[in-house]
């Protein structure tokens, strides 16, 4: 059973946003530190990556957790309406599988960063750093 109220959790679900999300700007501002220039959000690429290098042809998608079915704490299904929320989760991976294929089918490297991967910045500085340098 929901422990909100349904104008609770419309609330909720409304504030939800798909561009500019916090782990996106830890990671965001981690790139500008440390010296990196890149695109949002293009359009012309399977799956709008969330940050592009162009010339490098790499893009990053920074996923929410929940959203996206991570193995983690904070990518644990809901105990309620999981009629809508099992299936929902299992199309976003599919889809975002989909989306990397497509990508690297036309020769671009992609890297996912998860929310909970913002959380310590060193760690994921070297990974960032990893996948730019190679």
């Amino acid at each position: 059973m929901d422990t909100r109220s349904p104008e609770q959790r419309r609330r909720i679900m409304q504030a939800v946003k798909s561009k500019d999300t916090g782990p996106e700007l830890i990671v965001r501002r981690l790139l500008h530190s440390m010296g990196f220039r890149y695109r949002l959000h293009r359009k012309d690429l399977p799956g709008k990556p969330d940050i592009v290098f162009g010339p490098k042809k790499k893009a990053l998608f920074i996923h929410g957790c929940f959203w996206h079915g991570h193995g983690c704490s904070k990518g644990r299904l809901p105990k309620s309406k999981l009629d809508y929320w099992g299936p929902k989760i299992s199309s976003n991976l599919k889809r975002d599988e989909r989306k990397k294929q497509e990508l690297k089918k036309n020769g671009w490297s992609v890297l996912e960063v998860w929310q909970c991967e913002t959380g310590d910045l060193n760690s994921l500085k070297s990974k960032l750093l990893k996948f730019l340098h190679n």
